[in-house]
């Protein structure tokens, strides 16, 4: 069943992007009329040279009639109608389209396709919809704008989960807003000078004489068709909007399923009700980036059950799970429908995205890790703010919070808080130790020499030049999702973590920019050369830890295995936008 299921979803996408594909050239034909009525007929030669064909009738008519189908099909399979805003629009702007378009395709694509017409498309039915039924002009251009929209929300759900589709998100907006805009005004362009020309005497008589026109027949049999499509789409949403009701009442008869949650609610439902439509109907925030569709993870739940309870994962949830390494005990909300009570606990917080839900669940959740932790701290902070403007001081630290993430982050390392002047970092949580340890120094040479670039673009600003201490450290951590709320966030607790802060405070003592313990150091396979070496006693730890004393850290040997990012010299640094 799951398979099946699996493959409507992708039949329904698929289908669904042939339909767009048309709509959208469509649309960029409408907008030609910005340019002259002839412009939009040599671009309907092209437009007509691809969906007259055969495989393009094909793609069309049965793509239409597959994504129809499964939309009602999905439509059954839901359990409840209560959706977040974009899917609900999307929902009834999808079954409304039939209903506005289907006159329109009768008297245009199937007219030309089965019924003998040609009418030279434009300059015929922009005096129809512009001139003779201005009424239905005005329908087809809010039809335009309902299929359009559909389709973008559509597109939206399914692009969202891509890593690359928050960079070019803004772009995507533009050019949702642009293409239905500039069709709008082509096409009234256009309209008003066909209604211009056809107040000449014996323009249309000229216009429509190489045209085969609508006979009384075709146009009775178009109006037919059309009338016919009204009642079909009609009888076909009435009929599932109906078994839905008869299927309600059959199983709220069959007894209903409790679904607990870890804040003491709970909620009843019918037996084939999905968590994450459980969490809607009880009005318990749960993420959801991909609105329910198996695609993001977000909605991956900790659950509690007893035997029966639960049918195993299907193929799709099972592929989903294996990606992001969950345990036994988790599933996805959206394709999760209890046969008996369980006890549901949302792994990740509501307002999580979709890169939250590219992270693996075993991280999310929290493991012991071997990772590297680093403490950046500015020196006589206390001294540097006294006697500035908050504006100044937040101006600086900015900068300087800039430069460090930037220079921790293209070393390949995590940018775990900002702790007022100071930052904590991690590295090594998906490469493990080793890896961590050779990323951490490359972010440590990287910060210092940011920080560098950075006291000289201040120079005028500043009356003596920013100081940092460093502290790394590596070793066994817990690291996991804590915390409450929109406070939940990635970290890492343990006596490694505490271990790198007092190596970080130890840079006053021995008036450096970097201590490190001997023990990253040689996890990275990295010579310091000179560099003095210590022993310490740290509060807590049996045996002494050995360090390593760094005066300048940008003097670090950069590793064999550093990103690329990280060798890039300061001033090329400096040029590249924020990612």
């Amino acid at each position: 069943m799951m398979r099946g299921r699996l493959t409507a979803r992708r039949l329904r996408l698929l289908s669904g992007l042939a339909i767009f594909a048309y709509v959208a050239m469509h649309l960029v034909n409408h907008a030609m009329g910005l340019v002259s009525i002839a412009a939009m007929e040599r671009v309907l030669v092209v437009v007509e040279a691809i969906w007259s064909t055969p495989p393009g009738q094909f793609l069309l008519y049965g793509g239409f009639a597959v994504h129809y189908a499964l939309a009602l099909w999905a439509l059954w399979q839901r359990r409840s109608l209560k959706l977040r805003g974009a899917e609900l629009a999307q929902l009834a702007l999808g079954f409304a389209i039939p209903f506005l378009l289907i006159r329109h395709v009768a008297a245009t694509r199937i007219s030309a396709d089965f019924l003998g017409t040609h009418v030279g498309y434009y300059g015929y039915f922009l005096w129809v919809y512009f001139v003779n039924a201005p009424g239905r002009g005005a329908l087809q251009l809010i039809v335009l704008v309902v299929a359009w929209a559909h389709a973008m929300i559509g597109l939206h759900y399914w692009l969202k989960v891509r890593p690359w589709y928050e960079r070019v998100r803004w772009a995507a907006l533009v050019a949702a807003v642009l293409v239905p805009v500039l069709s709008l005004l082509g096409a009234v362009e256009a309209g008003r000078q066909v209604a211009a020309l056809a107040a000449q005497p014996g323009w249309t008589r000229q216009a429509f004489a190489a045209m085969v026109l609508p006979s009384p027949a075709a146009r009775q049999a178009a109006d037919t068709i059309g009338n016919a499509g009204i009642a079909f789409f009609a009888a076909a949403l009435a009929l599932v909007l109906a078994a839905r009701l008869v299927r309600r009442l059959h199983r709220r008869g069959r007894g209903l399923v409790r679904i607990s949650y870890p804040d003491g609610r709970s909620i009843e439902v019918m037996r084939g009700t999905s968590v994450l439509e459980a969490s809607r109907l009880a009005d318990i925030p749960h993420a959801s980036v991909c609105g329910g569709r198996g695609r993001c993870s977000t909605c991956r739940i900790r659950v509690r059950a007893g035997d029966g309870a639960l049918d195993p994962p299907g193929e799709g949830e099972l592929r989903v799970l294996r990606r992001i390494r969950a345990a036994h005990d988790v599933r996805l909300a959206c394709m999760l429908r209890p046969q008996g009570p369980i006890m549901a606990t949302p792994l990740l917080p509501p307002f999580a995205g979709a890169a939250d839900g590219r992270r693996r669940a075993d991280i999310a959740e929290g493991s012991e890790r071997e990772i590297a932790i680093m403490f950046v701290d500015i020196r006589g902070f206390t001294a540097f703010s006294e006697g500035r403007l908050p504006y100044d001081v937040v101006f600086v630290l900015n900068r300087y919070f800039a430069a460090v993430g930037q220079a921790i982050e293209a070393a390949g390392g995590r940018v775990d808080k900002f702790i007022g002047d100071g930052v904590m970092a991690l590295f090594g949580i998906e490469g493990g130790g080793a890896a961590g340890c050779r990323a951490s120094l490359a972010a440590a040479r990287l910060v210092s020499e940011r920080l560098g670039a950075l006291n000289r673009s201040l120079l005028g600003e500043l009356d003596r030049p920013i100081r940092i201490g460093i502290g790394i450290h590596a070793g066994p951590v817990i690291v996991g999702e804590m915390g409450y709320g929109k406070a939940s966030a990635m970290t890492a607790i343990g006596d490694a973590v505490n271990t790198a802060s007092r190596l970080e405070g130890l840079t006053k003592e021995y008036g450096c920019e970097l201590v490190v313990s001997e023990t990253v150091v040689a996890r990275a396979g990295i010579d310091l050369g000179a560099a003095p070496r210590h022993e310490i006693e740290i509060r807590g730890r049996r045996r002494a830890l050995a360090i390593r004393v760094v005066a300048d850290a940008a003097g670090l040997p950069m590793p064999d295995s550093a990103p690329p990012a990280a060798r890039l010299s300061p001033a090329a640094a400096a040029v590249r936008p924020p990612p």
